[in-house]
């Protein structure tokens, strides 16, 4: 059998890449790290965790806590390696970012039906057979080149910002303390940066008026919503911060009462020696992070192991240019897979890259595509992405993607989550029955 080609190891190629490999399919796996560098990457690790170590939410009345359910289910590697390699992170579920990179390397590379290339894939050649684009946000100039070639179109894309990582020695535990936001979690998942009004108020300044890294001539400032950096947040006025990463409800002090605003921290890894500075994403100059982050009560010695960042993320119109399985409409044998196929998010990536890897599959084996229900956090996805009108933009998976519950206004918001994902749940088991219950090389 002729090997399907995947052209990048982070989430959505490793993802893919196990998805084919454990139906009996073989994969060459093309990565160009770590000869050729991105900005955003420091490693050539499969699945390396780039921005953040927290995948969102845990629990499935949430649609991200949903969607890795139904990839649980589903068999997914990155989030069985997820699971495995968990921290602290109250509702959330975050990751030693080291070992769950070092998990998913680990399984693929032993597989016998697995051929690794590290080189640069800068074309894709015509009769090549089945090629699952994965080249994440930053493909490299001359793959760009290629996919603009295939595409026809000019790529959309918006920069994204990364968070600064802390050693936990330089903090000042003293003018900290341990809780999670209403006691979620084990409770005390989180280190807390209390600040009060006036501390706030010269922190807000700083921030607002710090130099920022510059754009090129040839980028226009264009922030994906939900990575927005803190320092372009906090422009929006005095208490946008207040009332976004820095509230302070659901966190009660150690002597009673509530701060003005809090600062937390989140366990990078397992041991707890480094920290991430949550919903601090930032294009602030490196001294700039140091004069202004270390304002903040309890990181006034911080020692930075990273300092935040921000790099330009590309993505196709995929409405425009895919059909409903992530394939090229001018040219079906080319799936495209993870945010350059317009999803966002770790989790929503490396779903897309299950989807096209089942595919993908299909493919393979002479099989009718699989029909993901509309329902499922991954039909709504997937539906997100081949239907979008207007304007596309990239998305997380959310509620507002999926078709209406019948629920009553009295049971409120979390009654109506509850019924999305019950009944997403119940659709996803009925797909895996009808689809890998009849179909054995599917599982």
């Amino acid at each position: 059998m002729k090997p399907v080609t995947i052209i990048g190891a982070g989430l959505a190629g490793s993802e893919a890449a196990y998805q084919l490999l454990r139906r009996g399919i073989p994969v060459r796996l093309y990565e160009m790290r770590p000869d050729v560098m991105t900005p955003a990457h420091s490693s050539g690790n499969f699945a390396e965790l780039v921005c953040s170590n927290s995948l969102r939410a845990a629990a499935a009345t949430n649609a991200v806590g949903l969607l890795k359910e139904e990839m649980r289910r589903l068999g997914s590697l990155i989030i069985a390696a997820a699971d495995a390699n968990a921290v602290p992170a109250g509702s959330a579920l975050a990751v030693d970012r080291r070992l769950f990179s070092l998990t998913v390397e680990q399984t693929l590379r032993a597989h016998p039906l697995l051929t690794v290339v590290n080189e640069e894939m800068r074309d894709i050649p015509a009769g090549g057979g089945l090629t699952i684009i994965a080249a994440g946000p930053l493909p490299s100039p001359a793959l760009s080149r290629t996919i603009a070639d295939l595409t026809g179109e000019d790529h959309l894309f918006f920069h994204d910002a990364i968070a600064p990582i802390i050693d936990a020695d330089s903090i000042d535990i003293k003018a900290a303390f341990f809780a999670s936001r209403y006691g979620k979690g084990s409770g005390d998942d989180y280190l807390n940066c209390p600040m009060g009004k006036a501390q706030y108020r010269s922190f807000w300044q700083a921030l607002v008026h710090a130099e920022v890294t510059p754009l090129h001539d040839f980028e226009q400032e264009k922030h994906f919503a939900a990575c927005m950096p803190v320092e372009s947040m906090a422009r929006y006025g005095e208490d946008a911060l207040r009332f976004g990463p820095l509230k302070p409800v659901g966190l009660e002090l150690p002597q009673g009462g509530e701060a003005y605003a809090v600062v937390q921290l989140r366990r990078e890894n397992r041991e707890g020696s480094a920290y991430n500075m949550v919903g601090f994403q930032t294009r602030l100059r490196h001294w700039e992070q140091r004069r202004v982050f270390q304002m903040i009560p309890g990181l006034q010695d911080a020692e930075f192991l990273r300092y935040g960042s921000m790099h330009r993320n590309t993505y196709i119109n995929a409405p425009r240019l895919l059909d409903g399985a992530f394939r090229l409409k001018q040219r079906p044998e080319i799936l495209f897979a993870g945010q350059i196929s317009g999803v966002e998010g770790y989790v929503e990536s490396a779903a897309s890259g299950l989807m096209a890897g089942i595919f993908a599959a299909a493919l393979m084996f002479g099989e009718p595509l699989p029909q993901f229900p509309r329902e499922s956090a991954h039909g709504a996805l997937l539906h997100h992405l081949s239907n979008s009108a207007g304007n596309f933009q990239p998305s997380n998976v959310n509620f507002s993607l999926f078709p209406p519950v019948a629920t009553t206004v009295r049971q409120g918001k979390a009654g109506r989550n509850l019924a999305y994902s019950e009944r997403a749940l119940q659709a996803i088991d009925d797909f895996i029955q009808v689809y890998f219950g009849a179909t054995p090389f599917y599982f």
